[in-house]
């Protein structure tokens, strides 16, 4: 660009150039918006891609929103980048959804071309790439570089890792470098991890360890394992070498420990008990040591585990020493000591409180054998020699008097990365007199640190030591061994996170061959630094006195391991060429094997998993389902043999009278068939190899006569019912074919060849969905525009009757397929001791009933009789009786009842084609005198018929009241019944029908001519009435079916007394007309008994809302009856409670009552008083007790006499509330007031006193402390209160109440935080502020805390958890546990 100088001598452009630039970048900034604009407008595809190449990350979903002009390549490198991997190394196929195989990460085929839909979701796996592991992407990315780290640090974790399924892990540790991806690249580290079976991290923590140890590793290599000897499966140490070659020599990430433990003897469920490492350590090195005896390896663990103390007192007065030589295989070394406040700070601190004599004196007097007398004496332990290997336990574990329960300790303990021992040897231990060894209980008290504090109890007098023994070198070699000979290196730290109720462990362990430290965290292996080392030290920040290990993080080291500096002894790791002869062999077969593993996996990979089905000829024609399993290069006729095969159908039908074709199960439709392509990989037939299928495979047969029929994919099944109008019967569905382009006319000839019915007068009826009957009539409509689809049920009907001539809605045809479409089938339990079960009548032909011997011929019980009465009674009743019933009606509106209309069992009771069923009305005051009088009499006194239970007046009336019909039969507000519609599929419509469905012309020619009702559930009420307002019935009068049969229970259970009834019922039918239908059989009206449906797992709900229908019901389900005045509308059951706030147990039941809504607590409390003092003996007085609400155990609200339920009071279904009997008059006189429960605490006596009940005018402070004050006699400046915690009644320890409770909190009022008190049954606690607690000797406080622990344990307030039983570690060397009969 030509530049020109400008005024002030700078360099600027010409103008035209200026203007001409200022184009050029306008123009590509054009461009740029233009290719923007583009790309928005350009369809995008969304890809989810799941991670399968390791468990942590095959739950997590990796999403792309891409162009759907990207390419396959670039779409692998946008996974590779979010993925963390390099590129090339992983493969990405299809999931679920796809519908192909592999993609291929060379394409340049965009995405829409290679079969991806935008606007869907297309779901992917990730997958590993010939075998191997994807490879982790390092930081060049600029990741480190941004956060100047270094790659070191960048790698570095420390901590547990949080993995999901795992019990007790903590993750409030992390370095705040971690990269997930970073810990899973082996390449990187060049260590393998091992699975956690499931709470198995303790075993991996030290098996790693073991490995990580040269000498450990070495001599377990050098031990050859005999086959002939022992089985290789309970081997310990064969088990071992196996491992150790695999963490050495394997290729895997991670690898499993199954087999070492089943070495163990143990099964799976040992899998989930946690379990201590140093515990697991000592009983493993005593397996190893039976396995090896009388091997080079017999003497091993003592070689390098055992060291040697001396437990000695000695008598201060003249010099004698008793002693005992123990041998150990870890030193325990406390935390914080017993009763002290502050923890040791080190390790040297805490070994030197270990070795730190005590002194015996007073009452503590030791006896000395010398001076036959007790004298002052020290007691202590001295180390004798230390292991070549050095196990320190920090013992993190301890138990708290205070509550009971077990406690780990936080407190931070450093630890030298060198440590010397040197300090620890007592030079006056080598000039002490050589005394024999004294068994002395003096030298064995419980404070002492002998073989039951020690790892092992081995013999004193060991021969070999491969330790720094001191007591057995001469005064010589002790004065010349040199100091460096004491100094140990560290190497492993196990590592605890969590509580004493579990938790997670790992290892930090350094290797000895690059001096690198790495945390072995189960199956994540990586590497990580010195400081990362230090923060397992534990503890925190500033110092918190007593609880400062509450407050510290979670994990810190449990175990270290140290080995002794010693050029001579010190042994590097086995190289693989150094490997002894039987180790070669086992790597080579462990490769081999592993090969192997590997060539299955790919065959897995590549292998067709889908569900088979096939109809057996032979077995009971039934419908078989398997899972058939075939290689993706298997040709179709390969699978169909595999398929032949799995089915067992040789020797059955031929082979090739078998074929596979695709299946849907879900809709019963067979896709299509493969018609010439047998040849086929069967890959390419399923779509690829996917988790998932979205279709299924049947195998056809057919007989030799016969020819498969061709499947094509645009046909349709169609099972095909019969009706016979004749016999009322629907025949089992035959399947026919027909495609969706036929008409109905051709579709009528379609049926006809299969059915042989006549074409001509065929009536076709389709089943779109439930309760959707379509009559199909127009004949050049095509089965697409009727609403078919894969899988239809039609119903055809073919005869000359004249119902062809009814509109559909009237005809037979239609009610026979409405009720066989409605009808379901309920088992009904009846009642015991029903009324009228125990004896029989014999029913004469005019009507009139007998008494009759019960051997009498036909004899039958009553209710059955009385049954059989009412429904000839319907038969022989004319229709003219029916016509008169308007005259009838008036004469008898006070004393009839409307039953549901009963249809007889008979089918020749039905209606002929030209009639319709008569409809007729029972009399139920005399059906009700037959079911009297033959019951004996059993409610001729209703105030006598059911103990505990009264029934007034108008309930008598309502019994006897006239039924009105003025519901739909399909009303409902509940309905679940969704129909469909042929444009817009299922609509649900708040009363249960569709708008354009053919049940809206059902049911208004059902109710032609009367005003539509509808009933609705009561909007404030838990049940509804079985009675509208003027007492009349709400059943219903349109037809609906009602079947009922005796039936005989398969087990048997109903011969003893219980009987059982079939019902077939039109489940559009109400509760309260179902109900009324089973009078006969219950022996009771309906508002005498209770209707319970039985669910899956047995337990039993009432069903309560009389104008619900059946239509949640399903057949087979099981109803149960119960005797008992069943609710009327606005009545709830109510459970009543008496409150004791002064007892052990403060809520004893009382009875169970009903209450109704407008109701005022007044009346309530009238009806419950007789009802009291017959069942409880509880005679009260109105004025001397009051309900209160009831929430959990609490006590709440005071119900005052004038409160209305619904208005006042929110009541609902099952409710409960309290019954408090007061001492006095009720001081609760308004809302505005607030009634507070008092406790006092006396800390001079150490004692709570009663509760007293305090009612407050309002919510101040001031006037809770004045009254506080008065009843108590405190004043008021010493007065100080807090609020209770928990359930009532808010117990607490009086160990800690003085010190735990929130006292005088700054408030000025008692509805603010922290108090929150606003309702009624607050508990407050209150006490004198000058008043010291009471002095206590140890033992005192120690009888306190056990009666304390045992108070707070029964009423179960001071559980603050549960732990698990704990399981005995143990390792079975017979193959497993011996199981004990007696033991559950």
């Amino acid at each position: 660009m030509e530049m020109v100088p400008s005024e002030e001598n700078q360099l600027v452009p010409k103008e035209g150039m200026f203007w001409s630039c200022r184009q050029s970048i306008f123009n590509e900034m054009k461009k740029r918006f233009s290719q923007i604009e583009n790309a928005s407008e350009e369809p995008r595809v969304l890809c989810i891609v799941q991670d399968t190449t390791n468990a942590k990350t095959v739950n997590e979903r990796l999403t792309l929103n891409l162009p759907a002009s990207t390419t396959l390549s670039k779409l692998f490198e946008d996974v590779a980048h979010k993925a963390s991997y390099v590129n090339g190394t992983f493969d990405l196929a299809w999931g679920k959804t796809g519908d192909m195989g592999s993609l291929d990460p060379s394409s340049e085929m965009s995405l829409t071309e290679s079969g991806f839909e935008p606007g869907k979701r297309n779901f992917l796996q990730l997958t590993d790439k010939d075998g191997e592991q994807p490879q982790i992407a390092s930081d060049e990315s600029g990741t480190a570089g941004s956060s100047g780290l270094d790659d070191s640090s960048q790698e570095r974790f420390i901590g547990p890792l949080p993995r999901d399924g795992t019990v007790g892990c903590s993750s409030d540790y992390s370095s705040p470098s971690y990269s997930y991806s970073s810990i899973l690249n082996k390449s990187d580290t060049g260590y393998v991890g091992l699975v956690n079976q499931a709470m198995t991290c303790y075993l991996n923590s030290l098996l790693q360890t073991l490995f990580m140890t040269p000498e450990f590793r070495n001599a377990l290599y050098n031990w050859e394992f005999e086959e002939s000897e022992e089985d290789p499966v309970t081997s310990i140490p064969y088990q071992l070498q196996r491992l150790f070659l695999l963490l050495q020599t394997s290729k895997k990430r991670a690898i499993e420990t199954t087999d070492v433990t089943r070495s163990f003897g143990w099964d799976s469920s040992e899998a989930w008990q946690q379990h201590d490492v140093q515990e697991l350590c000592r009983v493993m090195f005593d397996a190893l040591e039976q396995k090896w005896k009388q091997t080079e390896q017999a003497d091993l663990i003592n070689q390098l585990y055992q060291g040697k103390l001396k437990d000695y007192v000695r008598c201060l007065e003249c010099g004698y020493e008793s002693w005992r030589i123990d041998t150990y295989l870890d030193i325990p070394l406390v935390i914080r000591p017993f009763g002290a406040s502050q923890a040791y700070g080190s390790v040297e601190e805490a070994l030197q409180a270990f070795v730190q004599p005590e002194t015996l004196d007073g009452a503590n007097q030791y006896f000395c054998e010398r001076c036959k007398k007790k004298c002052d004496a020290r007691k202590g332990l001295r180390f004798l020699h230390f292991p070549y290997l050095l196990t320190l336990q920090l013992k993190r574990f301890d138990f708290d008097y205070t509550t009971m329960h077990r406690i780990k300790l936080n407190d931070r303990m450093s630890f030298p990365e060198e440590l010397d021992m040197g300090p620890f040897i007592d030079v006056e231990d080598e000039k002490s007199p050589q005394t024999e060894s004294c068994t002395d209980s003096g030298a064995e008290n419980e404070g002492s640190c002998h073989s039951d504090q020690m790892s092992n109890d081995f013999s004193a007098d060991d021969g070999v030591d491969e330790g720094i023994c001191l007591d057995s070198a001469s005064s010589t070699e002790r004065v010349l061994k040199p100091k460096s000979s004491l100094t140990f290196e560290l190497f492993s730290v196990m590592v605890h996170s969590g509580s004493a109720a579990g938790g997670h462990y790992y290892a930090c362990i350094k290797s000895f061959s690059d001096g690198q430290w790495y945390s072995f965290n189960d199956q994540h292996v990586s590497k990580i630094t010195q400081e990362d080392i230090r923060k397992t030290y534990g503890g925190s920040s500033g110092s918190r006195g007593y609880y400062s290990s509450a407050f510290a993080s979670s994990t810190n080291a449990y175990m270290l391991i140290y080995r002794l500096k010693d050029p001579s002894r010190n042994a590097k790791y086995l190289d693989c060429d150094d490997f002894p002869e039987h180790i070669k062999h086992l790597v080579q077969r462990e490769k081999e094997s592993e090969e192997q593993e590997k060539r299955q996996r790919e065959i897995e990979r590549n292998t067709c998993k889908i569900k088979l089905f096939c109809m057996h000829p032979v077995k009971m024609m039934a419908m078989m389902e398997n899972k058939l399993e075939v290689h993706k290069d298997k040709t179709l006729r390969e699978a169909t043999e595999m398929a032949y095969k799995l089915m067992e159908l040789d020797g059955v039908v031929p082979l090739d009278c078998c074929r596979l074709v695709k299946y849907d199960e879900f809709h019963e439709y067979l896709e299509r068939s493969y018609e010439g392509e047998d040849d086929t990989p069967m890959g390419l037939l399923l779509g690829g190899v996917k988790s998932s299928y979205m279709f299924d495979l049947l195998l056809e047969t057919r007989r030799a006569e016969q020819v498969f029929q061709p499947y094509k994919p645009g046909e349709v099944m169609v099972k095909v019912h019969v009706v016979d109008l004749k016999t009322d019967t629907i025949a089992p569905p035959v399947s026919i074919r027909a495609y969706l382009n036929q008409s109905i006319t051709e579709f009528k000839q379609l049926i006809a060849q299969a059915t042989e019915l006549s074409a001509e007068t065929m009536r076709v009826v389709l089943e779109r969905c439930y309760n959707d009957l379509r009559l199909l009539y127009v004949p050049n409509k095509t089965l697409k525009a009727e609403g078919f689809f894969r899988s239809n049920k039609v119903f055809v009907e073919s005869s000359e009757s004249p119902d062809h001539q009814v509109t559909f809605t009237d005809s037979l045809l239609w009610k026979l397929l409405d009720r066989h479409g409605n009808t379901i089938r309920l088992f009904v339990s009846l009642p015991v001791q029903s009324p009228g079960t125990n004896r029989t009548i014999c029913q004469k032909v005019g009507g009139d009933t007998e008494e009759c011997s019960e051997g009498s011929k036909g004899n039958r019980n009553s209710v059955e009789a009385i049954l059989e009465e009412s429904t000839e009674k319907l038969k022989n009743l004319s229709l003219q009786q029916q016509q008169g019933s308007s005259t009838s009606d008036s004469q008898k509106s006070s004393d009839t009842s409307d039953f549901e209309h009963i249809e007889s069992p008979s089918p020749s009771q039905e209606p002929d084609s030209s009639s319709v069923s008569a409809v007729v009305a029972v009399d139920n005051r005399e059906l009700e005198n037959r079911i009297r009088a033959a019951s004996g009499g059993a409610y001729s006194d209703p105030e006598t018929q059911f103990p505990g239970e009264e029934r007034s007046d108008s309930e008598v009336n309502n019994d006897r009241s006239t039924s009105s019909v003025d519901s739909d039969i399909l009303s409902s507000s509940h309905s679940s019944d969704t129909l469909c519609n042929a444009d817009s599929g299922p609509i649900q419509l708040a009363n249960g029908l569709d708008s354009h469905s053919i049940t809206s012309s059902r049911r208004s020619k059902a109710n032609e001519g009367k005003k539509e009702t509808w009933d609705t559930a009561e909007e404030d009420s838990g049940t509804d009435s079985e009675y509208d307002e003027n007492g009349k019935s709400k059943a219903e009068s349109y037809y609906l079916y009602f079947r009922a049969e005796p039936y005989a229970q398969e087990d048997g259970s109903g011969e003893g007394g219980q009987k059982c009834v079939l019902v077939h019922v039109d489940k559009r039918i109400t509760l309260s007309a179902f109900k009324q239908n089973l009078e006969p059989f219950v022996g009771v009206t309906s508002t005498q008994f209770k209707v319970f449906r039985v669910y899956a797992n047995n337990q039993e709900f009432e069903s309560v809302r009389l104008n619900e229908t059946l239509s949640s019901f399903s057949d087979d389900n099981k109803i149960t009856i119960r005797l008992g005045r069943a609710l009327k509308k606005g009545e709830y059951r109510v459970k009543v409670y008496q409150l004791l706030v002064n007892d052990a147990e403060p809520c004893k039941f009382l009875v169970d009552t009903v209450f109704a809504k407008g109701m005022t607590v007044k009346q309530s409390k009238e009806e419950l008083m007789p009802q009291l003092k017959d069942q409880c003996k509880l005679d009260l007085n109105i004025d001397k007790f009051r309900l209160r609400k009831k929430t959990w155990k609490n006590p709440g609200t005071v119900f005052l006499d004038y409160h209305v339920y619904e208005e006042d009071i929110n009541i609902s279904s099952n409710w409960e509330v309290f019954l408090e009997v007061l001492d006095g008059p009720e001081k609760m006189k308004s809302m505005s007031q607030l009634a507070v429960l008092t406790r006092r605490w006396t800390p001079a006596q150490m004692k709570l006193e009663p509760f007293q009940e305090v009612v407050l005018e309002s919510s101040s402070v001031e006037e809770l402390k004045e009254k506080l004050s008065e009843i108590s006699g405190i004043p008021l400046e010493n007065l100080e209160f807090a609020k209770g915690r928990g359930t009532f009644p808010c117990d607490i320890s009086v160990l800690e109440i003085h010190q735990d409770l929130d006292w005088n909190p700054k408030v000025s009022t008692l509805n603010v935080w922290p108090l929150y008190i606003c309702d009624d049954g607050a508990v407050v606690f209150y006490r004198d502020s000058t008043e010291e607690p009471m002095e206590q000797s140890e033992d005192e406080r120690n009888e306190l805390m056990k009666k304390e622990s045992s108070r707070l344990l029964k009423t179960g307030q001071r559980v603050s958890y549960s732990p698990r039983k704990e399981k005995a570690l143990k390792i079975y060397l017979d193959g497993g546990p011996v199981k004990d009969p007696g033991q559950d």
